[in-house]
């Protein structure tokens, strides 16, 4: 037996009726009467509030780390309330132009860029560029000269393991990402760009894992950090991402001002000069409670100890549950202000039976086929990582704000999908 519905899982300012849920002051009933479903629904006026949260805690430069959900709408919203956007990719680094974000706003980021992703983000003129390995230093000496204004930060691997998932976890030794400080790889890196001209190190950047609820590996890492970079007089030290969220009521996580002012103390407690721009890379952060999917239920069976329930999308609009095990919750959004003693496994309409979304969800006895269900908490990581599995179309994403709806990302269509014919 499960309570109603904790509306802090819910976007800011939600509000639970006796018969519906407005979002923004929108109805979901209403959305997906016009909209359909599986749809994403974003608050607006969340997302706003955590992007201005995080312009305010950090130092200019600090950015939406894109990744966890990037178009244009977000793009257009990060920029509006003071961030940089983070970018991973040459895709990525395209949709951010297409979308009128400044290049001067733009960090570029990615263990493997190619040459031609390198070549583009110096041409266009980037904020900066995270410099990962050593063969992107051989790539970028092909590339810069004297004439060159190539602004950098060299990624470092602080050795500091995150409690999370090992899949999230980015900070260790053993690792893709960043150049050993333990190994002597981070110092060799810098010295090497140093001597590229027209290549200027700003500083350093770590991160270490995703969906950290403890703040002691963050205060860690600015400790090995500073230790690292006392005589170097670099003027940034971006801290990356990684906070976590509550996905689940009773789960509890820093607010990204707590989070800041952590990693500030840190730093001062570890001797970094005050005039070192501290920066960061939210994603999770900003954008995970701000959103919601709404779904439609279409069968229901009887097996063995449990029940199934299945939904019209799944792990191709979520696949979180499949990679890592995460848990949401799920409500009856015509009854959300229900006791929820029912007990079934919500899945999914794709063939595989790793197909879950909520292992164990509890939802009102009165909830059957043909209702609408919505899964909070999932603003991040589900639109960015959906797929065609199935050849499933992608849901359609939109914005509510203030009594208002507009569709930011359309909902695929079969003939979508048939255009990448040959």
């Amino acid at each position: 037996m499960a309570e109603p519905l904790d509306v802090t899982l819910l976007p800011d300012g939600a509000e639970l009726l006796d018969d519906d849920v407005l979002v923004g002051g929108v109805s979901l009933r209403a959305l997906a009467e016009t909209h359909g479903t599986p749809l994403f629904v974003y608050d607006e006026a969340t997302l706003r509030a955590r992007c201005a949260e995080a312009a305010s805690a950090f130092d200019d430069g600090v950015a939406f780390a894109s990744k966890s959900f990037l178009c244009g709408a977000m793009a257009r919203v990060a920029l509006e309330e003071g961030l940089c956007l983070d970018v991973a990719t040459g895709g990525e680094l395209d949709l951010a132009l297409r979308a009128g974000v400044s290049a001067s706003r733009i960090i570029m980021h990615g263990n493997n860029k190619s040459a031609s992703e390198l070549a583009t983000a110096i041409d266009v003129g980037v904020h900066r560029v995270v410099v990962d390995n050593f063969d992107e230093i051989d790539r970028l000496s092909q590339l810069v000269g004297a004439g060159s204004d190539l602004h950098c930060l060299v990624r470092i691997t602080p050795g500091v393991e995150a409690h999370t998932h090992e899949f999230v976890r980015t900070g260790q030794e053993d690792s893709k990402f960043g150049f050993s400080v333990a190994s002597g790889d981070a110092r060799r890196a810098i010295e090497a760009l140093r001597a590229l001209r027209g290549v200027r190190v700003h500083g350093v950047h770590s991160h270490i894992g995703s969906q950290i609820f403890e703040l002691d590996g963050f205060r860690e890492t600015m400790a090995i950090v500073a230790n690292f970079t006392r005589d170097d007089d670099f003027d940034e030290l971006c801290v990356g991402g990684g906070l976590g969220v509550a996905y689940m009521a009773g789960e509890h996580a820093p607010s990204i001002t707590q989070w800041a002012a952590s990693l500030r103390a840190s730093a001062v407690a570890n001797g970094v000069d005050p005039g070192v721009r501290l920066t960061a890379e939210p994603g999770r952060a900003i954008v995970a409670q701000a959103a919601l999917t709404l779904y439609r239920t279409g069968t229901r069976k009887r097996a063995a100890s449990r029940t199934y329930l299945a939904v019209d999308g799944g792990m191709s609009d979520n696949p979180r549950p499949v990679l890592y095990g995460s848990g949401y919750e799920v409500f009856d959004v015509a009854r959300p202000l229900h006791e929820r003693p029912q007990a079934v496994r919500l899945v999914g309409k794709h063939c595989e039976s790793g197909d879950v979304i909520v292992d164990e969800a509890w939802l009102p006895e009165a909830t059957g086929i043909g209702e609408l269900v919505a899964t909070p908490v999932t603003g991040a990581y589900g639109y960015a990582m959906a797929s065609n599995y199935n050849r499933v179309p992608r849901p359609a994403v939109v914005f509510v704000r203030d009594g208002q709806a507009r569709v930011v990302l359309r909902r695929e269509t079969f003939e979508d999908l048939a255009r990448l014919e040959a």
